[in-house]
Order: C-alpha cells, then structure tokens, then sequence
C-alpha cells in the first residue's frame, strides 16, 4: 500500500517504538501523523497531530475514531509490562497488562476497522513480540498479553479480509526503550523496528520478523518444545 500523501495513527507515540513509528510514517510521505498519547500536551514532536487517546478508555477511543476519520494507517503501538513474578506478587500488574496491551489493541481496531474500510482497506498495524510465540521467565505475564494479542491480530486478518485491509503483526525481541531498560540482554533499535515495518506496509507483508532470534522462534514453531526452548 502507499503510504505517501496517506493520513495515520500511531497509539502510545510519545516515545519508544511508538514514536519511531510516527517518525517513520512522516519520513516516507505521509501527509498527516495521529499522535495518540494519554496527554496531548506532552506531545511536542514536529510534524505530528497529538490525539488525546488512552486505549483502556471506550469514549476515548470512540472520540478518536470520530476525530481521525481520515486515516488509512492504524497502528496498535500502546503497551505496557511490569506484571508479577510467576509464583509471587499481586496480579494488578498482569491486569493491566491485559487491559492495554489485549483489551486496548480490540478497542482501537474495533473501533477504526469502519473508519479504514471507507477510506480503501488501508492497513491495521500490531506491535507484538517474539514473546507472543514463547513464554518468558522473566515477564511471564507480559508473555500472555502478547500471546492473546497475537491471535487477535490474526483473528482481525480473517474478519477484514474481505474489505481490503492488510493485518500486519510485528514480532520483535528486545528493543531499546524505557520498556526493557532493565533488562541485559542485546537489543534493537526502535528506528529499525519502525523502518522494517514501512518496508512491509509498502510490500503489502502480513508479518515483520524483525531480528535474528526473532526469525529463529518463528521457525520452530513447528517443531517440538525442547526445541523451542533449547535456550531459555
């Protein structure tokens, strides 16, 4: 699909992968960049049209669809982690996580899937993982999200097919952004993830593998669990 001269929306754009992707957008041509950030005042990245939206909040994201009529590009960046330790801890945190990373990413793309079929199909972006494929020991409960996120990405691909919307999930490890700052292990760029994303939506691909490992786990889903986590 062409994204120059096209209308988007970003969700949770006002740093990380989010804003990587506005950028991105705004770099290949498109004339206009939904900023969707919980605090519009916040949002003070050139180019962008900040939109107050916190996708756990129904009339916010009905607003948002009423406001950016005009998009052909929806992209499901919004997420959190910061859920409990398997065997220990409150389960607000997991909650939480469900209800951003889950239950937002279904308001936001119920909520736009009218608004990109009028428009021409477009497309319906997902940030995921390659923790959507295999459970994590250190973010069990951020792995679930992911995992649920995943099938409701496909689930969206089957249900706007027929009017012409490419479904794209992304699968990434870690990224460098606040998100994973605490974790020690290699990690990609936010610009990288971004950037492959465009090539996608520009190629019309379903799935963005954007690492190494992350190509690797995809590979295996196939085959058996020791295999999947020889390395874990």
């Amino acid at each position: 699909m062409d994204i120059k001269g096209s209308a988007a929306l970003v969700t949770g754009a006002n740093r990380g992968i989010g804003l990587a992707f506005a950028r991105a957008l705004l770099a290949h041509g498109a004339a206009k960049v939904y900023a969707g950030v919980r605090d519009p005042e916040s949002m003070r990245e050139p180019g962008v049209t900040p939109l107050r939206l916190d996708v756990t909040d129904e009339e916010q994201v009905a607003e948002a669809a009423r406001t950016a009529d005009d998009v052909s590009i929806v992209i499901n960046n919004a997420g959190v982690a910061g859920g409990p330790a398997l065997l220990e801890g409150s389960f607000d945190g997991a909650r939480r996580e469900m209800e951003v990373n889950y239950f937002g990413t279904w308001a936001v793309s119920r909520a736009f899937a009218p608004v990109l079929a009028a428009n021409g199909g477009g497309a319906l972006v997902t940030m995921l993982s390659v923790a959507s494929w295999v459970a994590n020991r250190r973010l069990p409960s951020y792995a679930a999200s992911k995992s649920a996120q995943w099938s409701l990405t496909n689930a969206f691909r089957l249900a706007l097919r027929e009017q012409g919307t490419l479904v794209v999930g992304v699968h990434a490890g870690y990224v460098d952004t606040d998100l994973a700052a605490d974790i020690d292990s290699p990690k990609i760029l936010a610009a990288d993830v971004a950037e492959m994303t465009m090539a996608a939506l520009l190629d019309d691909a379903p799935e963005v593998l954007v690492d190494e490992v992350t190509r690797r786990v995809r590979a295996a889903l196939s085959g058996d669990l020791e295999t999947l986590y020889a390395d874990r």
